[in-house]
């Protein structure tokens, strides 16, 4: 995915990817040049390190993912993975389900009017597969909260620690427009949503298939990728998490990608 989403924007390809800061701020952030050590770490947790940025507070990664500095510089538990092929992968942290567990979600009211609907198109995606884990929008203070973002992605998230999900998804309106198709946006919150309950890409060991350009896998490592039983083992041209995504293409939820939700949640 890359403007930095984390969705990309190259070409007639779009990348989703996030930032708080300012863009002077921004531009001045992602300038900073990325240490050895630095990418080792990401490497280590299983992450991509081709175009990583610097942001502020961490690193994005994979386009549209952002890693924390506590994150990186945290202990892992040391499992092999499995390398990845095309099937569908989550991270080692989920959401505590529980039995049952609502999700809110807020937006920002710097971002415009017209996202709300894709929002809720969003959240009407996620209820529909009657998973243990379900989602309501609320005016503000939300679990996960969709937040105005600056820079060269189209949006960004996080994975989710002590249980619960990250905690915001940052929205690049400049990229995306003020008045987007609805459908468009639903996926790519849909998309960012997705991260923030431990969904990684599709396609990460090859995110030339969604994103072009050349091949790359990074490996197995030590955390980070877990195969999802029942995913499929060729190339899945439409799942929802799929790395990059072409300029108003909308992808709902497939059998795979339902396949994936009902088996974590």
């Amino acid at each position: 995915m890359k403007l930095p989403y984390s969705l990309k924007l190259a070409a007639a390809v779009l990348v989703l990817g996030s930032t708080s800061c300012s863009v002077d701020e921004e531009a001045a952030v992602e300038k900073a040049a990325i240490s050895q050590d630095t990418l080792s770490k990401i490497y280590a947790m299983g992450f991509g390190t081709t175009d990583v940025q610097a942001m502020e507070g961490g690193y994005l990664v994979e386009g549209d993912i952002f890693l924390t500095d506590k994150e990186l510089n945290s202990s892992h538990d040391a499992k092999f993975l499995r390398v990845g092929e095309t099937e569908q992968y989550r991270t080692t942290n989920l959401v505590n389900a529980g039995t049952g567990r609502v999700i809110t979600v807020s937006m920002s009211s710097r971002l415009p009017s017209s996202y709300v609907a894709a929002l809720d198109e969003a959240i009407a995606r996620y209820n529909a597969q009657g998973l243990l884990i379900s989602f309501r929008r609320v005016a503000s203070n939300g679990n996960i909260d969709i937040v105005r973002g600056n820079g060269s992605y189209l949006a960004s998230a996080g994975f989710p620690s002590g249980g619960n999900p990250y905690n915001s998804v940052k929205v690049n309106s400049n990229a995306i427009g003020s008045n987007p198709n609805t459908n468009y946006l639903a996926t790519i919150l849909a998309h960012e949503i997705g991260h923030c309950i431990g969904f990684r890409h599709t396609d990460y060991m090859d995110r030339s298939y969604s994103c072009g350009g050349a091949y790359t896998n990074e490996g197995a490592s030590t955390v980070g990728a877990v195969h999802i039983p029942g995913t499929p083992t060729t190339a899945d041209a439409t799942s929802w998490m799929l790395a990059c995504i072409g300029t108003g293409q909308n992808r709902p939820f497939n059998s795979n990608d339902q396949t994936a939700l009902n088996y974590l949640y």
